[in-house]
């Protein structure tokens, strides 16, 4: 974005290991982090010019003190960062390939910069954006665990990393190896028969999952079903999923508890019923006290299950969701199974299936053979839905997710839940006597809280809170989701964090409500120290300044 943002105001220098501008929590020692100290950013460079500036040259800012140019301000005329050899084939002009009206009049206004230039100014632009390897993520819903390196190396061996995908099945046994035992794994802990590794996301996965219950439903001579009830509690992508399959979307109330009320769920339910889209433990971060009648009463309506495994991070090893009673899951390799997450992809969405829609899962299939072992995909499927992606999936999250897995085992991946169940009923009793505790109960990894009593006594409301975090190094929760909750915070520790770290951000949320009550200007200000203060959201989201022109030029 390109809007005016205002100044930084200053303060004291950060504490060591701290982000730039960051400050530690009273009493708490600061996180690691991936910068360090920064000069007080609250003095503007005076007008004058200071002894030995060059005549017309502004004098020097203190680092942080100005915003990172853009690339076009490192720009001179013949300064560039490579050479390229001379063409070894016959030249042809250009006029010869491309018609005249197609040609330029003018050459684009392209930067010309020095290597170190160019590596310098992505660097400095890179360590301003957040990350999971920088510090802590509680991203409610979203499962931004860290990601171990190990995973990484394993995807970039030669082998899987410089596979083509049109290979032979004979020169490709190691890589349908593995799709073909992640395919079991996933099956496995799901309480599914089959699984299709081809969606590229949680959403994706969702689709295909929606998708195949219709296949199924349209098989069975029951096409007339063209509904899907969806909690109020559920993930946004739900109601969209079962819109875009060309379903009616019936949305069902929460009850006191924060699960399905299943008075309004049998009002609901009748022949026109085609599914019953639920997240268990659900997006308020409980497990649904009452998931076997809930199964019970959609199975009885000749409804099928879609479990939206955005929240599996909290069951791996303790419960499944095929014994709960679901015919159809998705798993988000890139939330629960620790690859990475976030920047648009890539990702991977998984679905399992009960027996009897395992004819429609999409073609191919990972098979192997019995005599000889060997593995190869089955392409002979009358009855799938359809290819939902291009080859196989997103392969290399495949093996990051395998290499996670077999890592873990059993007992690790059970005690991955233990320990993000642990985690986030820590933080959510340290942090009840501050906010609203919307549901009192035991949580699972994940848990809401409302800021609503903030906003009543200070004005101060969740959004003021989730900006005032990043000036102490962490990122916000996901805030105002659920709907359900007024003024919601919604916070996913993770199985990845220490107690240092879960107590650190306990420090800072209670600095921030401190200071919501005595100053409450310094949090509805924030954030204070990032490159870019608070966004007027309106002009950002009506008025985006997208790419650079050169000047002069009509922005029309």
């Amino acid at each position: 974005m390109d809007h005016d943002q205002p100044q930084r105001p200053g303060g004291p220098q950060a504490a060591a290991g701290v982000p730039a501008g960051a400050q530690a929590a009273e009493g708490v020692p600061a996180g690691p982090q991936n910068r360090g100290p920064v000069a007080d950013r609250g003095s503007p460079a005076p007008a004058a010019m200071a002894a030995g500036t060059a005549p017309g040259q502004a004098e020097p800012a203190p680092v942080g003190a100005e915003p990172e140019p853009l690339i076009f301000s490192y720009s001179r005329p013949g300064r560039g960062g490579m050479v390229w050899p001379e063409p070894d084939v016959p030249v042809r002009p250009v006029e010869e390939r491309v018609p005249a009206e197609l040609l330029r009049q003018e050459a684009p206004a392209l930067p010309e910069v020095a290597e170190v230039d160019l590596v310098r100014h992505y660097t400095r632009l890179s360590q301003m954006n957040h990350a999971v390897d920088t510090g802590f993520y509680p991203l409610g819903s979203c499962t931004m665990k860290y990601n171990p390196k190990v995973n990484e190396r394993v995807a970039a061996l030669p082998g899987f990393a410089g596979l083509h995908p049109y290979v032979p099945d004979e020169l490709a046994q190691g890589a349908l190896r593995l799709m073909w035992e992640l395919e079991r794994a996933l099956c496995e802990m799901g309480g599914m028969t089959r699984a299709t590794l081809q969606p590229a996301a949680g959403a994706h996965g969702e689709l295909t999952g929606i998708l195949l219950i219709r296949a199924y439903h349209r098989a069975r001579g029951q096409g007339h079903r063209h509904k899907v009830i969806v909690p109020d509690s559920a993930h946004g992508t739900n109601p969209a999923t079962a819109a875009m399959a060309g379903y009616r979307v019936v949305e069902v109330p929460s009850d006191a508890r924060g699960g399905v009320d299943l008075g309004a769920l049998e009002a609901a339910l009748d022949d026109d019923v085609a599914a019953l889209m639920l997240t268990n433990p659900n997006t308020l971060g409980l497990f649904d006290e009452n998931i076997h009648r809930i199964a019970e009463m959609v199975h009885a309506a000749g409804g099928l299950l879609y479990y939206d495994g955005a929240n599996a991070n909290a069951i791996l090893g303790i419960s499944r969701p095929g014994d709960m009673g679901f015919d159809v899951v998705h798993f988000n390799l890139h939330k629960t199974f620790s690859t990475p997450h976030g920047g648009g992809g890539p990702g991977s969405g998984p679905v399992g299936v009960k027996e009897e829609l395992v004819p429609f899962l999409p073609a191919p299939l990972v098979e192997r053979d019995p005599a000889t072992g060997r593995f190869y995909l089955d392409y002979e499927r009358p009855q799938a839905i359809g290819r939902m992606r291009s080859f196989y999936g997103n392969f290399a999250i495949l093996v990051r997710a395998y290499t996670y897995i077999r890592a873990l085992g059993a007992e690790g991946l059970r005690r991955v839940s233990e320990d993000a169940v642990l985690n986030a009923n820590y933080v959510m009793r340290q942090l009840a006597g501050l906010f609203r505790l919307p549901y009192d109960r035991t949580c699972m990894h994940e848990f809401v809280l409302s800021a609503a009593n903030l906003k009543e006594r200070t004005g101060v409301r969740a959004l003021d809170v989730a900006k005032r975090l990043l000036d102490f190094g962490i990122h916000p929760p996901t805030i105002y989701f659920p709907l359900i909750v007024e003024e919601a915070l919604m916070i996913e520790p993770t199985e990845t964090e220490s107690k240092e770290t879960l107590d650190r951000f306990v420090a800072v949320m209670r600095r921030i409500v401190r200071e919501a009550q005595e100053e409450p200007e310094v949090v509805r200000q924030a954030p204070h120290t990032t490159p870019v203060s608070r966004l007027d959201e309106a002009l950002a989201a009506r008025r985006p300044v997208l790419r650079w022109r050169p000047e002069g030029e009509d922005a029309r």
